[in-house]
């Protein structure tokens, strides 16, 4: 699947800002982190994510997320620190179905407003492109103006469907 690839945001002159994220590619190593960052989530994040106030990730979903194929589903994990320090502060993810790829992202709300976002969504398009899909679909809630703004910024052409408070984002990536 993807690389590690070393990505350097610049301090937004928030407390404790950090200068250098780290995305890669998911490992089945990485369960109890993912479950350890989904906690550090708070409930609007958590909501705007998954439509719902969920309280945890049970165990099919961890077991998804964490043993894709890097093909028909791949999942990249931004994080800070390393070896037993390292900390999932972002996720983003794309699961496969003919041409086109269903995308979610969920990043740690210190962390929101760094670019992390958007260079994951970069990354993910450069896999998927390779692994031939043409075209991500998201649903994002009217109200998450931020995701909204990462879709719309990321370059690529988009069209936009609004139903009942969900905005349906198609990005071509071809």
């Amino acid at each position: 699947m993807a690389t590690d690839t070393d990505v350097r945001l610049v301090s937004n002159g928030r407390a404790g800002a950090v200068s250098e994220i780290t995305i890669r590619a998911v490992r089945p190593d990485d369960k109890e982190r993912i479950v350890r960052a989904f906690q550090a989530l708070d409930r609007r994040s958590v909501y705007l994510r998954f439509f719902s106030h969920k309280k945890k990730l049970n165990n099919e979903e961890l077991r998804r997320v964490t043993e894709c194929d890097g093909i028909s589903e791949a999942v990249l994990v931004a994080t800070v620190g390393s070896g037993d320090q390292e900390i999932i502060v972002g996720l983003a993810n794309y699961v496969r179905s003919g041409a086109a790829a269903d995308i979610a992202f969920a990043v740690e709300e210190d962390f929101q407003g760094r670019g992390i976002a958007s260079r994951l969504l970069q990354q993910l398009v450069g896999i998927a492109r390779a692994n031939g899909i043409t075209r991500f679909e998201a649903d994002v809630l009217a109200e998450n103006a931020p995701m909204l703004a990462v879709l719309r910024n990321s370059g690529l052409r988009m069209r936009t469907s609004l139903e009942q408070g969900v905005v349906h984002a198609t990005l071509f990536l071809t």
